[in-house]
């Protein structure tokens, strides 16, 4: 038994920060209270994090802040969270806040949409790929945003070095996506997503549930939000919020129908007694919780630190559901790993739990292939870094190729990268091999 995986940080970590050590329990579980202090700016950073951190890590984060695709938000809870002694190492500090030295020139193979999210959208913030599953992409904010997130194309508010796609929340982009579900029979799962559900006032969350719901041929749904991970106690401070989701949970059990929670620990340190009053809370009414992981470097990539997860989560009713390789991502080069890793990784996860409470790594195929087990592809050259993926039912006769981060591969193979002619070489000497995994 894993005592330690049964430990719920539950101190008041945040009073460490001495802009804050005035801050009392009431307070800082306040979601709005949250919301008002949540870092948007290296200025705020600096003014908070100054008497713990020292001015090397602020110049270098200064300058990432510049570089960074994504607007950068971070909520005070994952702020007092980050290892103030060892900030540079910190596997909470690298998801959220990006340090010049530690950025990387991205794959010569990016796309900023890389998934094709938006190719694949018959209607303004609707993706279907999956023959009875569509992606909702309800708005387009967060309650803090992630440097490795892969929607980076529309989420949050453009910056110096990336220009966003809009995807407001309004009623007539919603009616033309709920008009499409009702006449599209075939569809009965969707993802609700954007930016992130927390984001959906409780009116909002009760007119999607209900707009789904009157709709006999949708059977499953479910709200993704990173909130859980980042601002948990939102489930039991924003009242209103919690009651909307669990009265559309009750209403579709009624009917039979699955709706649920789909939210994203990356690290076990991101689960503390806080997040356990929250996952309790939503245990406790009925509301089904499951997880996405991103595979990143230096956070989760040891089968250590992925096995210290799931277990963590097993703690608070948190089902582990997917370990995403990290997709190819404007200026996340350093956060990626390769698809061996992930191959190691899940080797190692596998069979230390029950089946059901072992995530499925998988890779989103770029281009628009859709989740593939991480085992499944055809081929896959460690030296070039290049893998070959198929879909049949999702796109059938299609070869989808991801790229391992270069960083991960032989000088040799990172100089190949850098030629004029080398990588349409390499990608077309993998499009034609015939001697796939299988």
């Amino acid at each position: 038994m894993d005592i330690q995986a049964q430990k719920f940080r539950d101190d008041e970590f945040w009073r460490l920060i001495p802009t804050w050590a005035h801050v009392d329990y009431k307070t800082f579980v306040d979601d709005k209270w949250q919301e008002k202090n949540a870092v948007t700016s290296f200025k705020k950073l600096i003014k908070i994090v100054a008497d713990v951190a020292d001015e090397a890590f602020l110049r270098d984060a200064e300058a990432g802040f510049q570089q960074a695709p994504m607007a950068v938000r971070v909520s005070p809870y994952l702020l007092s969270l980050m290892d103030w002694s060892n900030p540079v190492d910190c596997p909470i500090r690298k998801q959220f806040l990006p340090l010049k030295s530690q950025l990387l020139p991205d794959h010569p193979m990016l796309k900023f949409d890389s998934l094709a999210e938006q190719q694949d959208a018959p209607v303004t913030g609707l993706t279907h790929r999956y023959p009875d599953k569509v992606l909702f992409l309800a708005l387009d904010t967060c309650p803090v945003y992630c440097r490795f997130c892969t929607r980076s194309y529309a989420v949050g508010s453009s910056t110096l070095t990336a220009e966003k796609v809009s995807i407001k929340a309004s009623k007539d982009r919603w009616g033309e996506v709920f008009e499409y579900l009702k006449n599209n029979k075939e569809i009965e799962d969707v993802v609700i997503s954007g930016g992130d559900s927390y984001r959906l006032k409780a009116s909002q969350i009760t007119e999607i549930g209900d707009s789904l719901l009157s709709i006999d041929h949708i059977r499953r749904f479910r709200f993704a939000t990173k909130g859980l991970s980042v601002l948990p106690m939102k489930v039991f401070s924003d009242v209103a919020w919690t009651d909307a989701v669990t009265a559309v949970v009750d209403k579709a059990r009624k009917q039979h129908k699955e709706v649920c929670i789909h939210t994203h620990f990356n690290h076990a340190n991101e689960l503390t007694a806080i997040t356990k009053k929250s996952m309790d809370l939503l245990f406790e009414r009925g509301v089904k919780v499951r997880n996405q992981t991103v595979l990143q470097n230096k956070v989760n990539d040891t089968p250590e630190r992925m096995m210290s997860l799931v277990k963590k989560m097993s703690y608070v009713n948190v089902q582990p559901y997917y370990v995403y390789v990290h997709d190819l991502v404007k200026g996340t080069e350093d956060m990626r790993t390769s698809v061996k890793t992930a191959m190691e990784v899940e080797k190692h996860v596998r069979g230390t739990t029950a089946g059901f409470n072992t995530p499925l790594f998988v890779v989103d195929a770029p281009g628009g292939g859709g989740k593939r087990d991480v085992h499944s592809c055809e081929w896959y050259d460690t030296f070039t870094g290049i893998s070959v993926w198929t879909a049949p039912t999702v796109k059938p006769g299609q070869k989808f190729l991801y790229f391992d981060p270069l960083h991960s591969l032989k000088p040799t193979a990172q100089l190949a990268w850098g030629e004029e002619t080398s990588p349409q070489q390499m990608m077309q000497a993998a499009l034609d091999e015939q001697n796939y995994c299988k």
